[in-house]
């Protein structure tokens, strides 16, 4: 056992995860033993943590250890993996600068909170990157409990403390039932690899393979769960609402993109020769995702609540893509790219106006946000352009990428429900821009509404994600690149 060990060692493979794990490690182990009363030090670790990863993750790409498995085939390191990685790096980096302000306001336990969101970032990677069942579900519960405890990090509101509740109850539920189905496909190959079932069905034949669709079942549920897909959706509006502002965005984020590549992964590689069997139900939950996020969205008052049943659409049109089978891989990847930094944006801004640690984001207070802090404005409205799927913004590239294959891939019923769908949306993402724009806001006499005050760290990421956004849209090429040499 130890030589196999041995034989399938290559550090190199966990490089990213390592780096980010001692940077949560020397972050509280600094906190505990110092004391301090800035966060200065917090802020070069977690430089060093982030830029090493992604050093580490580049160095993955460029090596020849692509299309491998290391630790006796627990984790597994092909195009896939390394795309995931680069995706919650670069989450993760701009999220942290947008939770900047929060772990201010925490004080001490800004640590803790720093901690929890590379703690996080580890386990989706995990979760995204092994082909073994139990080891997907160790790298889904990092990630999921360390989320459950940024819900409720600042312990003084009562929504936030609701959130948490609500977030790891109905978390743990789910968890359970994907954990189910890793004992039923355990029960019907014999093995907890995924490529173990076209192993099995290569050299068996199954006369009742029910355990083994009822796995897919199961697992399928307890990821949909993670990304918000309807009917596996009612805790999210809760969550992000009471969540504090300032992590949201990474909370959302990060769990798409673990949860779609670790769905992905098991009915593409694993159960692809059941695809006439799992892709109308797939596309069912695609569909249903997306009428239930479109007009409970329009229904909302409350901006993030509106975010979260607008991901809960988006949940779909990415399903849409997944449902078509591996040839949608490009598509699917390049959505959850644009979509992700978009989401973080979005709740940037929500924390600027709301507050880093607060519960709610009533739409009065955007009204009129356009003159009160302009850069706020335009770049909100932006995302709702890019989330709407205005052309021009990398929001349309992503959407014809997977209505494309969509259609390609034989569910033109699907896509016409679709764009009918992105058709309804524009009311309320325009909705927004409209109260920025061309709403004066209520002011009592004499206390105008003050200005939303965003650090120089957090304006210059929202510049960016702006300009990555409007390039994107005009010119795809340099992505689409990266992710075929990839993929």
């Amino acid at each position: 056992m130890f030589d196999a060990l041995g034989a399938s060692t290559s550090w190199l493979a966990i490089a990213p995860e390592i780096v980010l794990l001692l940077a949560a490690v020397v972050v509280l182990a600094y906190d505990i033993v110092a004391k301090p009363d800035n966060h200065d030090v917090h802020a070069a670790v977690a430089i060093v943590g982030i830029g090493g990863a992604a050093a580490f993750t580049w160095a993955q790409w460029r090596s020849d250890l692509v299309g491998q498995e290391f630790f006796l085939n627990m984790a597994r390191l092909d195009g896939l993996s390394i795309v995931v990685r680069f995706l919650l790096v670069a989450v993760l980096g701009l999220a942290t600068v947008a939770a900047w302000p929060l772990l201010r306001e925490l004080g001490r336990r800004g640590a803790e909170m720093l901690a929890l969101m590379f703690i996080a970032t580890i386990g989706f990677s995990f979760l995204a990157s092994s082909g073994n069942l139990v080891m997907m579900f160790i790298g889904l519960e990092i990630g999921s409990i360390s989320l459950y405890v940024l819900a409720g990090i600042t312990r003084e509101r009562r929504l936030a403390d609701e959130a948490a509740m609500k977030y790891f109850l109905l978390g743990s539920f789910a968890s359970a039932i994907f954990l189910y189905g890793v004992a039923l496909f355990f029960a019907g190959t014999g093995s907890l690899f995924l490529v173990a079932l076209p192993s099995a069905l290569a050299s068996v034949v199954f006369t009742k393979p029910g355990v083994i669709l009822v796995a897919l079942g199961l697992m399928a549920a307890g990821l949909l769960f993670k990304v918000t897909a309807a009917p596996f959706h009612a805790w999210a509006p809760d969550v992000y609402q009471g969540a504090p502002a300032g992590v949201v965005g990474f909370m959302a984020a990060a769990a798409k993109i673990g949860g779609f590549a670790a769905l992905a992964r098991i009915v593409w590689e694993a159960y692809g020769p059941f695809l006439d069997d799992w892709q109308a139900p797939l596309a069912g939950i695609a569909a249903i995702s997306i009428v239930v996020g479109t007009l409970l969205a329009i229904a909302q008052s409350d901006i993030r609540r509106m975010l979260a049943y607008s991901g809960i659409a988006h949940a779909g049109f990415i399903l849409i893509g997944i449902a078509t089978g591996p040839a949608s891989r490009y598509a699917v990847s390049f959505y959850l790219a644009v979509y992700t930094i978009q989401l973080v944006a979005a709740f940037t801004v929500a924390a600027t106006v709301s507050g880093p640690g607060s519960s709610g984001s009533a739409r009065e207070e955007y009204v009129g946000l356009a003159r009160r802090a302009p850069l706020l404005a335009a770049t909100l409205g932006l995302m709702m352009l890019a989330m709407s799927g205005m052309p021009v913004t990398a929001g349309f590239v992503a959407k014809f990428g997977v209505f494309r294959e969509g259609w390609i891939g034989g569910l033109e019923w699907l896509v016409i429900l679709a764009l009918v769908a992105s058709v309804a949306a524009f009311f309320f993402y325009l909705r927004v821009i409209v109260d920025m724009y061309f709403r004066e806001p209520v002011e009592t006499p004499g206390t105008p509404k003050a200005a939303p005050q965003a650090p120089p760290s957090v304006r210059w990421m929202l510049a960016i994600i702006s300009v990555a956004t409007i390039v994107l849209g005009i010119y795809a090429r340099p992505l689409l690149d990266f992710l075929e040499a990839s993929l």
